[in-house]
């Protein structure tokens, strides 16, 4: 991956980099930046460039920190996602009960942490009766009460939000609701 649109300079590509939003990840042996005001090495490195005085050492300061964090990238040591890759990855991983690092939950709506809407793609009962189903984006959700539930159809529009103690509530709208756990 190519940090710089075509024919733009190091320097003036880091710039534009750092006004995008984009969220610089250090993984690997690299220290993690999750506490709050925090930055990461590599960004640092960056940011740190602007307060250099004189035009060409700053240049080059930029020049230096961008073939670090494009070697950093291209190694998998640092990996840049923007604001949307981190909400599909958060919409990916709701319904696990972990603690979120502060990276990906930084200018989230609670609302958006404690509910997700999305469709059914598959339904069926277990043995005991209850409900195992998939959700269109592959989620396997399980019935873990003893609520009775109509038949539910693929294609139905689900809304699952966040209950008390850690669980979770599936209402599949039109055909009822049941607490649940998710499987995958």
């Amino acid at each position: 991956m190519t940090l710089r649109p075509a024919g733009m300079g190091k320097g003036l590509a880091l710039k534009a980099l750092v006004g995008t939003g984009l969220v610089i990840l250090m993984v690997g042996g690299a220290v993690a930046a999750d506490k709050k005001g925090e930055r990461a090495g590599a960004l640092k490195a960056v940011v740190d460039c602007r307060v250099v005085a004189d035009p060409g050492e700053r240049l080059a300061c930029f020049d230096k920190a961008a073939a670090a964090l494009d070697a950093a990238e291209a190694k998998g040591d640092v990996v840049v996602v923007d604001r949307g890759q981190m909400r599909e990855a958060r919409k990916a991983a709701f319904g696990f009960n972990f603690q979120m690092p502060s990276f990906m939950t930084q200018g989230v709506k609670e609302e958006e942490l404690t509910r997700m809407d999305t469709t059914v793609a598959s339904a069926r009962q277990d043995p005991h009766g209850k409900w195992i189903v998939k959700l269109a984006d592959g989620a396997t959700w399980n019935q873990i009460d003893t609520e009775k539930v109509r038949k539910i159809p693929a294609g139905a529009p689900v809304t699952i939000r966040a209950a008390s103690m850690g669980s979770y509530l599936l209402n599949v709208k039109g055909y009822g609701s049941f607490r649940a756990k998710r499987e995958n």
